[in-house]
Parts: C-alpha cells; sequence; structure tokens
C-alpha cells in the first residue's frame, strides 16, 4: 500500500525511526511536518489517555496545515505501574529511568490518529509489554555513555544497545520502536479513499 500523489500522505513526526519504519512497510511520506504541542501530561491524566490525546493533538494541529491529504500523527509512551517516563533529555533523567526499569515488566503505548481527504479522523491505541532483565551499575553507565537514550521515550531504544537488556517482549515490537505497523497501515486505509491507494 502506498498513498498516491492524489492523496499525499503526511507524517506528523521528526522521528527518523517512524519514517524508516513507514519506509519499512512500503509507505513515503510526500512530507515530514512535525507538529510543535505542548506534551505536558495533565494532572492525574492516565497513560492511556494521554497516549491518545498527543496523537490526536498532533494529528490536529498538523492536518490544519494539509487539507486534502493523508495525515499521520503518532506519540509513544513508556510506562512503568502508572507513572509516564519522560523522553529523557539529561543524563540524569536517562539513568532514573534505566534504574526503574530494571528487572521489572512496563508498557509502551502507542498513540496513533490519521485523517484522510474528507476529515475522515481514525485512532487507535497499541499496548506492548516490555521486561528488562537486571541490570548491573556498569551496564547503566556504559548506556548513558553512548547517548543512545537522549530524546527517547523511557530513557532507551530497544532497536540499538538496549535490545541486550529486553528478554520479553509481548505485543507489537514495532510499537516499542514508534510505531506500530500492523495497525498503522489498517488505520491509513481506513482513512483512504479507493482511488488514493495502489498496490
Amino acid at each position: 500500500m502506498a498513498a498516491s500523489p492524489i492523496f499525499p500522505l503526511i507524517l506528523a513526526s521528526a522521528s527518523p525511526r517512524r519514517l524508516d519504519l513507514l519506509r519499512q512497510v512500503g509507505l513515503e511520506p510526500a512530507k515530514i511536518d512535525p507538529a510543535d504541542i505542548d506534551e505536558t501530561p495533565r494532572a492525574q491524566e492516565l497513560p492511556r489517555a494521554y497516549a491518545l490525546r498527543m496523537a490526536e493533538a498532533k494529528l490536529a494541529a498538523v492536518a490544519a496545515r494539509h487539507p486534502g491529504a493523508i495525515v499521520l500523527a503518532a506519540d509513544s509512551v513508556v510506562v512503568c505501574g502508572r507513572r509516564i517516563l519522560p523522553k529523557a533529555e539529561a543524563e540524569a533523567e536517562a539513568r532514573a529511568c534505566l534504574k526503574l526499569l530494571s528487572g521489572r515488566r512496563h508498557r509502551v503505548m502507542g498513540g496513533v490518529a490519521a485523517v484522510g481527504p474528507a476529515g475522515k479522523v481514525r485512532t487507535r491505541l497499541v499496548e506492548t509489554v516490555v521486561r528488562f532483565k537486571r541490570l548491573e551499575a556498569a551496564e547503566i553507565d556504559a548506556y548513558v555513555a553512548s547517548g543512545e537514550w537522549r530524546g527517547k521515550a523511557g530513557g532507551y531504544a530497544i532497536q540499538g544497545r538496549a535490545a541486550a537488556f529486553v528478554d520479553f517482549v509481548s505485543g507489537s515490537y514495532s510499537n516499542v520502536v514508534g510505531l506500530p505497523l500492523f495497525e498503522t497501515v489498517a488505520l491509513l486505509r481506513s482513512v483512504t479513499p479507493a482511488r488514493g491507494v495502489t498496490s
């Protein structure tokens, strides 16, 4: 499946991981147009609601700039218990996330939202369970020193060095990377008029 020039696909994300994942299934966005929105969780906001709200807010912000296009937005949230972990930007944040995730299960919630040329909006929430082995202090130090965690939800990238920490995954692996592919393709099909799809 690929969006035709009649209905171009706009990706509302600057994430290179999401772009790579789309390309993996033969989808090439006509344009990358990241949403610039406030991503602060609301007081007492539950993780599932937050992930969907972020995806929907990104979609709304970008879709307004591209009438007649197919727009795709997504957000990934790493959750430990009911705690939403940050997209780590400082070493202290990354270290705190890794210590919290060490030896336990956590959930990755992927909110995905898409809109088609007719204005029909569709959303999905995908949840994946991930378990980390118990991390040694030296492993945390080495991972933090690598810098791979920067900007990553929960302070790690499963497709990189942190793969060595993961001993269990239940659900969509691509969701943990940044975009649940099976659900995303289905969502895009549901908002794309038949004449705008090629195989």
